[in-house]
C-alpha cells in the first residue's frame, strides 16, 4: 500500500469495522453472517466499487515472494475455508491477498454437516466449525476456477494473486477408495490451479485424519502428483495440509516424507480438536459440540509445528497458518522459517481491509 488512499483505509478500518461488526453481525448466526459479508464483497466487485480497493490494496512489488516455483505478490494469503466453492475468488483478490486457496473441494457435491455448524468464541477471537466440506463438487467448481484465472490475469497481469485449490475426501466415499476420490478432483481441477493442496487433516469428516498415517498418505500424495502433472502437461505444485494434533514424531515423519516424495509444500496447520487454553467458559464451549478450533488459541501450537518443520524440511515451502492476526504475527512466522503465511479466522473479526494492513506492516518491517 503506497498511496494516501491506502494509508487512510488502513488507519480507519480498525476503528470503524468493530462498530459495524457489533451492530450488524455479532448477534447473528456465524455462518449466516459469513454469507452476508461474502455477498457484500462480491457485490462490491460486481458494481465496480472494489476497483479502487484493488488499486489501493495491491501489494507493493517489494513483497513479491518465491515459493513452490511460483511468484506470489505478497507472502500473505487467505486460507481455504472462506471461499469453498470458488464463487468469489476474484472479488477477494481485490482486497490485497497474495494468494487465495479455494476449497476444500470434494469429488462429489455435498451439503456438509447439519446447521448450526459454525460458532464464534468472541472472548478468544476464535471460531469452532464442523462444516464438513460443504461444497458444490469438483465438476461444478472447475469452470468457475477457469474463469477466475482469466479474470485475475486480466486485472493484475504477470504478478496476479496466486490461485490455490484445496481438495478433500467426499464423505460418502470409504477410506479404502479415498485415492480414487481425490483423483476425481485432481483430474477436474489441476489444470485450473496454480498449486494443489491435499487436505487430510480436517476433524469434521469421519476417518479423514487416518489418512495422515505415512502408509496411507505417501501413496495418496504420489498418485495425486502423478495424475495432476499428467492431466495438465506441466508440473502442478503440490502441498499437503496437516493437523496440529499430530504428535511431534508424526510431524517429523510427514516432513521426511515430503522430502522423499519431492513435494512442493506443506501447510501447517489445520484446526485443532483441543479445547485447552480457551478463555470462553468451558460449559459454553462444550455446549457447542464437536468441531475444530481456529484463531489465536491455535497460535502457540502452530508456531511449534512450524519450528519442527523448519528443522526437517529441506526443499519444500512451508505455509504457516493458525492464529495469525497482525502484521507482526506474519513477520514472526516468516522469520521462523515459513515461506508463506495464511489467515482466515481473523478476517471475520478484522474486516475487509485486514490483508491491506498486514501488507503495510510487511512493507515497513
Amino acid at each position: 500500500m503506497t498511496n494516501l488512499l491506502a494509508a487512510r483505509l488502513a488507519s480507519q478500518s480498525p476503528k470503524l469495522y468493530p462498530h459495524m461488526f457489533n451492530a450488524v453481525f455479532a448477534k447473528m448466526d456465524a455462518e449466516r453472517a459469513h454469507e452476508i459479508g461474502f455477498a457484500a464483497i462480491r457485490a462490491a466487485e460486481k458494481t465496480g466499487a472494489s476497483k479502487a480497493l484493488r488499486a489501493a490494496l495491491r501489494p507493493n512489488a517489494s513483497l513479491r515472494t518465491q515459493a513452490m516455483g511460483l511468484t506470489f505478490p505478497s507472502p500473505f494469503g487467505l486460507a481455504a475455508g472462506f471461499d469453498k466453492a470458488g464463487i468469489g475468488t476474484s472479488a477477494l483478490a481485490d482486497l490485497g491477498f497474495g494468494h487465495i486457496e479455494v476449497g476444500t473441494i470434494t469429488g462429489q457435491e455435498q451439503p456438509g454437516n447439519p446447521r448450526p455448524r459454525l460458532f464464534r468464541l468472541p472472548e478468544d477471537r476464535a471460531l469452532v466449525n464442523r462444516m464438513g466440506f460443504n461444497n458444490h463438487g469438483a465438476q461444478r467448481i472447475a469452470p468457475r476456477l477457469a474463469a477466475t484465472r482469466k479474470t485475475l490475469t486480466r486485472r493484475f497481469g504477470q504478478y496476479r494473486p496466486i490461485l490455490g485449490v484445496n481438495i478433500g475426501k467426499s464423505k460418502i466415499i470409504e477410506l479404502e477408495r479415498a485415492i480414487d476420490d481425490y483423483l476425481v478432483s485432481t483430474r477436474l481441477l489441476a489444470r485450473h490451479a496454480d498449486y494443489l493442496v491435499v487436505n487430510v487433516s480436517s476433524p469434521n469428516t469421519p476417518g479423514l485424519r487416518q489418512l495422515q498415517a505415512i502408509e496411507s498418505l505417501a501413496p495418496l500424495l504420489a498418485a495425486v502428483s502423478k495424475t495432476a502433472d499428467a492431466a495438465t502437461g506441466r508440473h502442478v505444485p503440490l502441498a499437503v495440509k496437516i493437523a496440529p494434533d499430530l504428535v511431534d514424531d508424526d510431524i517429523i515423519a510427514v516432513a521426511d516424507m515430503v522430502t522423499e516424495l519431492s513435494l512442493d509444500g506443506i501447510i501447517a496447520t489445520n484446526t485443532t480438536i483441543s479445547r485447552e487454553g480457551l478463555r470462553t467458559n468451558s460449559a459454553e464451549v462444550e455446549a457447542l459440540g464437536a468441531g475444530g478450533v481456529s484463531g489465536p488459541p491455535l497460535a502457540a501450537r502452530s508456531l511449534e509445528v512450524l519450528g519442527l518443520l523448519a528443522k526437517h524440511v529441506t526443499d519444500a515451502s512451508i505455509i504457516s497458518v493458525g492464529g495469525v492476526t497482525t502484521g507482526q504475527d506474519v513477520i514472526d512466522r516468516l522469520e521462523a522459517g515459513a515461506s508463506l503465511v495464511q489467515g482466515y479466522t481473523a478476517f471475520l473479526y478484522e474486516g475487509p481491509l485486514w490483508a491491506g494492513r498486514i501488507n503495510a506492516a510487511l512493507e515497513n518491517r
